[in-house]
């Protein structure tokens, strides 16, 4: 799922009624995703709201038991991007962003994103989360999958005050990810195109909850109903194409520019696209020969296979390839805002595609 860039340290401070520390928004966590927002006004807006989801998700995972509160709170305080909040603050800008329901309705997608973090961290046996020890990790598998289970009741609950439209998308949003999830833990059937199913899985498990979260901007701005749909058709594919960035980026960078070591889905065996391209391929060479033994013999744990398939992979035709696919993801994504009126929302949007084609080129 697309996440990763944690608040920069010293950027947290006290808020009345917060229950405990708040995480103060500011626009570095914009250059974070290679958003540019140019107009002043827009700016404000989306900061505004940004920091009321900030409040608002504390508030909402406040339980009378001391340690549900403790547990849940545990990622909403370690940071992140907010790239979800951000879609729907963006969406809401088409709109009237100042509509009491535009916060409750990013907090939404936010708790809900939080909560498959809780249940992507059992299933991966994760340590680490967000620099913090994972959930998982600090007390045990049962209890992250009891708070990510506790997280969508309060998504559910917060949705059901927006109406029952909000409801059933949340609903059918939080279906498509877990069909999303099924689908990656199975694998392709016998006769899938691995490619496709991993695009499939992608679309599923990331794009539909951005998606929704550009729907909603839209949906409770009160934006044309075109406009709301070309936000969802515009979040669903810049969903994609992020994650396929990030798996570029995990090949094709330094440590110190993806904040993680190179190789990471290779040592553990995962079969991201540009993995999934070299195994595919039929070149001859010598080159693309023996990227292909190294990867058919799954997870790399050995240090020397493993420096040799990342080195392969970095001057693969494959990797080329997947280059090419972000690139017309983000493409694709442009595309898709052509419905809405120029703007500096508008604009801030197409940033997103720039920002994902240059990061991976």
């Amino acid at each position: 799922m697309v996440d990763g860039v944690v608040n920069p340290a010293g950027e947290r401070s006290g808020a009345p009624g917060s229950g405990g520390r708040r995480t103060r928004v500011s626009t570095s966590q914009f250059g974070a995703l290679g958003l540019y927002l140019a107009d002043p006004r827009v700016e404000a807006s989306v900061l505004g709201l940004l920091e009321g989801v900030e409040t608002e998700l504390r508030a909402s995972v406040a339980s009378a038991d001391p340690f549900v509160t403790e547990a849940a709170r545990h990622l909403v305080e370690a940071g992140g991007k907010r790239f979800r909040p951000l879609l729907v603050a963006l969406g809401a800008q088409f709109g009237d962003p100042t509509n009491a329901q535009v916060v409750p309705a990013a907090v939404v997608m936010e708790l809900t994103h939080l909560a498959t973090l809780y249940h992507d961290d059992v299933m991966d046996e994760a340590d680490v989360r967000r620099g913090a020890p994972s959930a998982n990790s600090r007390w045990t598998n049962s209890v992250a999958i009891l708070v990510g289970d506790y997280l969508f009741a309060r998504a559910a609950d917060i949705a059901a005050d927006l109406g029952i439209e909000a409801v059933r998308l949340q609903a059918r949003t939080f279906a498509r990810l877990v069909h999303g999830q099924i689908a990656e833990t199975v694998g392709p059937r016998p006769g899938d195109d691995p490619v496709a199913h991993y695009l499939d899985v992608i679309a599923g498990k990331t794009g539909s909850l951005i998606a929704t979260s550009a729907r909603f901007g839209g949906m409770f701005g009160g934006a044309a109903p075109e406009h709301t749909e070309a936000l969802a058709g515009y979040g669903e594919t810049i969903g994609v194409a992020f994650q396929l960035s990030d798996d570029l980026l995990d090949i094709a960078s330094e440590s110190v520019e993806s904040g993680k070591t190179p190789g990471t889905d290779l040592r553990e065996g995962v079969p991201t696209l540009p993995v999934l391209y070299a195994l595919a391929s039929d070149d001859a060479d010598a080159a693309s020969v023996r990227l292909r033994e190294i990867l058919a013999t799954g997870p790399l744990t050995d240090d020397a296979l493993h420096a040799e398939a990342l080195g392969l992979l970095r001057e693969s035709p494959a990797l080329k390839r997947a280059r090419e696919t972000v690139r017309s993801y983000a493409e694709e994504a442009r595309e898709q805002l052509s419905p809405l009126p120029q703007g500096p929302a508008r604009r801030a949007l197409e940033s997103l595609c720039d920002y994902i084609a240059d990061r991976t080129s």
